[in-house]
C-alpha cells in the first residue's frame, strides 16, 4: 500500500492567514472597524474563529498585521522592495540616496501617490485611520508600526542631505518632512483636490526651494 504524504501544515497555516488578511482588510472597508469583529473575520475567512485566536488577541492586532502586509504587497509591486525578513511589519527598505534629494524624494512621494490611489489600500487606510482618530489607543499602535517607521526613513535621508551640505545644519528632519508628506495626507483624506505626480513633485520644490523670489 502506497503511503500518502503528509499534510503541509505550514502551507495551510499560510493559506489560513492569507484569507484571514483578506477577510478582516474586506470587511473593514466595507462595514468600518466598529462593525469588524473576530467572528465576521472567521466567517469570510472559512476558519474557526479559535484560529484567529491562536495568532491574535484582537482583531486590532488582526487588522493591523493584515495592513503592513498589505503595505508591503504594493510596495514590492511598485517595485520599491522591503528589508527584513518579508513577513508583515518588517522594516521598510531606505529611501534611495542618489546625491540628488529632490529627485529621491519625488521619487518616493510617486510611488506613495500609486499606494494611495490603489483601491485595495485605499479603503481599509481610510478605515483605519478614521478609526484611529477616535479609539486613541489604535491610533497610537498604527502610527507606531506603520506610520512612524515609514517617516523615519525621509528622516534618514535628510539626515544624509545635511551631511552632504544639501540642507541646513539647523533643520530638523522630523519637522521638514511634514512640508511635503502633511499635505499629501491632508489632501488625500479630505479629498481637497486631486492626488497627482504633478501635485507631490510641488509640495517637494516648495518645501526644499520655499516661496520667496529667487
Amino acid at each position: 500500500m502506497v503511503s500518502k504524504p503528509a499534510p503541509d501544515a505550514t502551507r495551510r497555516s499560510e493559506k489560513s492567514r492569507r484569507a484571514i488578511y483578506a477577510a478582516a482588510l474586506s470587511l473593514v472597508a466595507e462595514v468600518g472597524y466598529p462593525k469588524t469583529t473576530v467572528e465576521a473575520i472567521a466567517a469570510r475567512a472559512g476558519v474557526g474563529k479559535q484560529t484567529i485566536y491562536r495568532w491574535w488577541s484582537s482583531k486590532a492586532d488582526v487588522l493591523l498585521e493584515a495592513f503592513l502586509d498589505l503595505a508591503e504587497q504594493t510596495a514590492r509591486e511598485a517595485g520599491h522592495g522591503t528589508a527584513g525578513d518579508g513577513t508583515a511589519g518588517s522594516e521598510t527598505a531606505a529611501i534611495p540616496d542618489t546625491g540628488d534629494l529632490a529627485a529621491d524624494l519625488k521619487a518616493v512621494l510617486r510611488a506613495t501617490v500609486d499606494e494611495l490611489l490603489d483601491p485595495r489600500f485605499d479603503a481599509p487606510a481610510r478605515a483605519l485611520t478614521a478609526e484611529g482618530v477616535v479609539n486613541e489607543q489604535l491610533g497610537r499602535v498604527f502610527v507606531a508600526r506603520l506610520l512612524e517607521p515609514q517617516l523615519q526613513l525621509y528622516v534618514a535621508r535628510l539626515r544624509s542631505a545635511q551631511d552632504a551640505g544639501h540642507v541646513r545644519r539647523d533643520v530638523d528632519p522630523r519637522i521638514a518632512l511634514e512640508l511635503f508628506v502633511s499635505p499629501l495626507a491632508q489632501r488625500w483624506l479630505q479629498h481637497t483636490g486631486p492626488i497627482t505626480y504633478d501635485y507631490t513633485d510641488t509640495l517637494v520644490d516648495y518645501a526644499l526651494y520655499g516661496l520667496a523670489p529667487r
